[in-house]
């Protein structure tokens, strides 16, 4: 029985899902605030399995984390939890430090707490398998190789800077208590249940919905794109045959500019659900870039490779249209995300910036 905190989220119900796949698996539990982000829809077809338990709460509960742990005999953690989006970092970082840092911290001195009164095997065979981002390590130059795991940390916004503190008290934990970690990084993930305020969700709905397409700056932002599904294969098999106390970067080798992505959304969409009249990149509008905004990520993930045997199945050309052909074959899902409070958002984050 594992514990997967943040899994009705994006990545984290992908990976709820992907889990309870496998009818050998004994049973997971949820953890999830269910903050605007987290969604119970993703999870309504495995709401009734006998294996999945949901719980609302919060990781920096210590006394309700420590209470599951015990209850459900867990024997292993994945921790999505995180505040995630750069954007909302910028205009309100207190949540991104309270969540990311403090809630991280709590979460660790629970499950520590349970891991050392455990018996020695299940003490041996415990693990702790902190998700993190490639944001971390700052940002890249054109011609910069591709971020590897030694190197250093450089965030550069306030998402960035909660995370790569997480990432540092889970390393700690380790080293001085002994806890069992795994930390993996990833890239810029996409597919199905994104939310629709990070790029590829968004410009699949205004597109389809005859709003503009707002491409930060001059759109030439590079981002190595990972399929959501590809990433839970990942995190799997790091849980099943990673060396405890190390970290690996997980990448789907798909660095593509912003404009591209759009332009590739645009062309599917043209084919796939053509207008009346024009292309979707008619709808395509330039608006002010952001502030601290990286230029460059991409991943280096030959060492999951070579150690674990995994890589992504999915090209970018395969996932992106797999990813457009479920968002137009999902409105209901979508619909239910596109609440006030979303759209409130959205008009904060991008009006009166067009160019």
């Amino acid at each position: 029985m594992i514990l997967v905190t943040g899994g009705a989220g994006f990545i984290g119900g992908n990976f709820v899902l992907d889990y309870l796949a496998n009818p050998k698996v004994s049973g997971l539990v949820n953890l999830d605030k269910l903050t605007y982000a987290g969604n119970p829809e993703t999870l309504k077809s495995v709401e009734h399995d006998p294996r999945y338990h949901f719980i609302q709460g919060d990781i920096g509960n210590i006394s309700l984390v420590s209470d599951l742990l015990e209850k459900f005999a867990i024997t292993a953690i994945v921790n999505f939890a995180a505040e995630s989006h750069v954007d909302r970092s910028i205009l309100g970082p207190g949540e991104f430090i309270q969540t990311n840092v403090v809630g991280t911290f709590h979460l660790l001195e629970a499950v520590r707490a349970y891991w050392e009164k455990l018996p020695s095997g299940p003490k041996e065979s415990f693990r702790f398998l902190h998700v993190s981002t490639d944001e971390v390590y700052g940002t890249l130059a054109p011609t910069d190789p591709a971020f590897s795991e030694t190197n250093p940390y450089e965030p550069n916004s306030p998402y960035s800077a909660s995370k790569a503190a997480s990432d540092h008290l889970v390393r700690a934990w380790h080293h001085t208590y002994g806890l069992p970690v795994l930390t993996t990084n990833c890239s810029n993930n996409y597919g199905p249940y994104h939310f629709p305020e990070k790029l590829i969700p968004l410009v699949i709905l205004n597109a389809i919905n005859g709003k503009n397409l707002p491409i930060y700056g001059d759109g030439q932002q590079i981002r190595d794109w990972l399929y959501v599904k590809d990433h839970c294969s990942a995190i799997r098999r790091v849980l099943e045959k990673g060396q405890v106390g190390q970290t690996y970067n997980i990448g789907g080798w798909n660095e593509k500019t912003n404009l591209e992505v759009v332009r590739t959304i645009c062309q599917i969409l043209d084919s796939i659900q053509p207008k009346p009249h024009g292309s979707y990149a008619d709808q395509i509008t330039y608006v002010k870039d952001r502030p601290g905004h990286d230029r460059r990520y991409a991943i280096d993930a030959s060492k999951i490779e070579r150690e674990l045997g995994w890589k992504p199945q999915e090209t970018f050309d395969t996932g992106i249209r797999k990813t457009v052909e479920w968002y137009l074959s999902n409105t209901q899902w979508t619909q239910g995300v596109l609440s006030g409070n979303y759209q409130h958002w959205i008009d904060q984050q991008y009006a009166n910036k067009t160019k």
